[in-house]
């Protein structure tokens, strides 16, 4: 028997069973998973990530497994047999889906602080290549330096050397005259002892900064690795942050079914399944409402206090948050608190706004991350074109609003601000990188006349 007639045979005999889903249902779950992530994040995601992640087959049938209709539960109510069947069915069906959700979020949580770690020490690799450019250029400045001045030393040596008169005064009968050549010579000798010391200076200092290009060269090398190791964490964390909202999806989509479903077939009294359908259905609406209304009000909070989120620029750019800032671009004193201690150098500004204010994207482009990131907690990343990408961190559980791949337009609102991470108070963390390393994003605001 070939292939296609082997999976025909199982949907023949799935259907027969009663066990297959309906076409509604198959319509169902279409509409509501794979048109929001994709069928490539449910298929491969699904299987080759989570693999990847430890996350075993073995609740892959379960998890895929079809979901019970209103009619199943009808037919079962009307038989004992086929009621505990199909109680434990939805029991499992709800085990595995719960299990689904704790497996993929562990696994997006080992890639999301993976990522976040070799991030930071990208950055802490760039501060050290930079640290020793600096000291090397400053040696070579010393050393050009001492041998401008050797050289000046030398002229004049030369002058005094090369004077016939002087020298003839060495055989003159003036004692007067050989006792003032004498005293030349010796200033001859002390410039040329003074000369020897600056230039051993300028070949100390031209050593040191020798030595100091080739330790910066071996810096910028292993800059350049932690790079591509950072990116490549980064879509792995990508990947797993995927599967795990795959399957947060998966499982509202179909929980609060299932729960009724049960209830109703454990349920003695003569409450009919239609009322419990019509339940599910309400409160499905009662929290459809709920979402657009917070939506509503976090869109009307998002251009606050202190310089208004949205507010334009030069090019494009736009200011990513409203609120006034309340940390800025550089060294810091660490803050600690019982999520731990912040950085002791600070690669963003910080914008606070309140929690669940609007954040804007702060020119157009093509975001690739969103999704968790260690201490930066929920975080988008847009690349704009030209090695310039732009950082968002601390955003609200569930405030992303974007997805990687993603085009956005300038100024177009792409997550709300929350307290996530490594973070003491809602605010949006905001980074501005070129070509993948950080830059002071204040600068580089203010030169595109925005105030951040």
């Amino acid at each position: 028997m070939n292939e296609k007639s082997t999976d025909a045979a199982a949907v023949a005999a799935a259907e027969e069973c009663g066990c297959a889903p309906t076409p509604a249902e198959r319509d169902s779950f279409w509409k509501k998973n794979v048109s929001r992530r994709g069928a490539f994040g449910i298929g491969i995601l699904g299987i080759a990530t989570l693999a990847a992640f430890g996350v075993g087959s073995g609740v892959s049938a379960a998890y895929a497994a079809s979901y019970p209709s209103w009619d199943d539960v009808q037919r079962a109510k009307n038989n004992e047999a086929a009621k505990t069947a199909e109680i434990t069915r939805i029991e499992g069906l709800i085990q595995s889906l719960a299990q689904k959700v704790a497996e993929t979020q562990a696994a997006a949580k080992t890639a999301s602080d993976e990522f976040y770690t070799a991030q930071q020490q990208y950055f802490a690799a760039i501060t050290e290549a930079e640290s020793l450019q600096a000291q090397a250029d400053e040696q070579s400045q010393i050393a050009d330096e001492s041998a401008r001045k050797a050289g000046q030393v030398a002229a004049q040596i030369y002058r005094n050397g090369g004077d016939d008169t002087a020298l003839k005064l060495f055989f003159a009968d003036s004692a007067a005259d050989a006792d003032e050549l004498l005293s030349r010579l010796g200033t001859m000798d002390k410039l040329l002892e003074y000369n020897q010391s600056i230039y051993d200076d300028a070949v100390s200092a031209r050593n040191a900064a020798q030595a100091l290009t080739d330790q910066a060269n071996v810096a910028r090398d292993e800059r350049d690795r932690l790079q591509k190791v950072a990116e490549q964490k980064m879509v792995v964390a990508q990947q797993a942050a995927e599967a795990a909202q795959t399957a947060l999806d998966e499982q509202a989509a179909n929980l609060e079914t299932m729960k009724a479903q049960l209830a109703a077939l454990k349920d003695t009294t003569t409450q009919t399944v239609a009322g419990y359908q019509a339940g599910v259905a309400a409160r499905a609406a009662e929290e459809k409402a709920r979402r657009e209304r917070e939506a509503a009000e976090a869109a009307a909070n998002g251009g606050g206090n202190g310089g208004g989120g949205g507010a334009s620029g030069s090019g494009g750019w736009v200011r990513p948050h409203g609120g006034a800032r309340s940390s800025s671009y550089g060294p810091r004193t660490p803050m600690c608190g019982s999520q731990g201690c912040s950085s002791s150098y600070h690669y963003g500004a910080d914008l606070a706004n309140g929690c669940g204010a609007a954040i804007y994207a702060a020119n157009s482009g093509t975001v690739d991350y969103a999704g968790p990131n260690g201490n930066y907690g929920n975080y988008v990343r847009i690349q704009h074109g030209g090695g310039v990408s732009t950082g968002y961190a601390h955003i609200q559980p569930g405030g992303i609003i974007v997805r990687s791949g993603q085009w956005v337009s300038s100024g177009q609102v792409i997550a709300y601000a929350g307290d996530t991470g490594r973070s003491f108070g809602c605010h949006l963390h905001f980074e501005v990188y070129i070509n993948g390393g950080y830059t002071n994003p204040i600068r580089f605001m203010e030169d595109r006349g925005i105030y951040v």
